[in-house]
């Protein structure tokens, strides 16, 4: 399993776009959430990459919570999808499929309530809803979903909303993905399955102290990645690698 590293800031960040990432499964790309400025996020990361990709051949998007530096871009780029004409077949936007949204109850009863005031063309004489943009399908914890041939399982992290964390295979490894969380020795332990660990870093109460992670065993470090950074992130205050927009993970077993 590949994953395109598309941004590694925080809210705040200057000099990044927000924590997101690309995968290449075995049936498309998964877009892991969505932050401002979408689509120039993932053609930059892409062209430092070399992958042959944008944002119109994603069809399914991962979204750990409804904070504007995840999920931001969803305005822009359901626009992009339902207005811009298909690549085949006639040509007509209102053929294309609609692109997946994967996300956890909480986060998607009130997707639409965060999308509406951009999106819902109240004044147009043709309102439109979130199913005009999106195919919603939730996430549970305690259970796996299929997502473009990955399994997908997530956690319900402490963050100061519904966010969830996520597992994510294609058989042959497994990708780890915190989201935003403070420090939670059970969801580092959740995490724990994967071959390779992306873990939010920042300031304490609502996300993880770098010491908390430095305390961790050594096995279990060197499997971590660090992301959702701010901006004046001191890189020597850890042996943990801080990840960077256009890096590849090469996640294997």
């Amino acid at each position: 399993m590949r994953v395109l590293i598309l941004g590694v800031g925080d809210a705040f960040t200057r000099r990044s776009f927000g924590s997101s990432a690309l995968i290449e499964a075995p049936e498309g790309y998964v877009l892991l959430d969505c932050p401002d400025l979408i689509h120039r996020a993932v053609h930059e990361a892409a062209a430092r990459a070399g992958w042959d990709v944008d944002t119109s051949k994603i069809d399914d998007i991962l979204l750990t919570h409804l904070h504007g530096d995840h999920c931001n871009g969803l305005e822009s780029f359901g626009f992009a999808r339902r207005m811009r004409p298909a690549d085949t077949g006639s040509g007509r936007a209102s053929d294309r499929l609609r692109p997946r949204i994967h996300t956890s109850r909480p986060a998607a009863e009130r997707l639409w309530e965060r999308l509406a005031p951009a999106m819902d063309a109240a004044n147009s004489g043709s309102p439109r809803g979130l199913d005009d943009f999106y195919d919603v399908r939730l996430l549970e914890p305690g259970t796996t979903a299929s997502v473009a041939g990955l399994t997908v399982q997530c956690r319900v992290t402490r963050h100061s909303l519904p966010t969830i964390g996520l597992l994510i295979s294609d058989g042959a490894a497994t990708l780890g993905w915190s989201s935003d969380t403070p420090f939670e020795q059970e969801h580092v332990q959740w995490l724990d399955r994967a071959d390779v660990i992306v873990h939010e870093c920042n300031q304490p109460p609502m996300h993880t102290a770098i010491e908390s992670l430095n305390a961790l065993p050594a096995e279990l470090t060197a499997r971590i990645r660090l992301i959702h950074l701010p901006d004046d992130f001191d890189r020597s205050s850890t042996a943990m690698v801080p990840l960077s927009a256009g890096e590849v993970l090469d996640v294997r077993a």
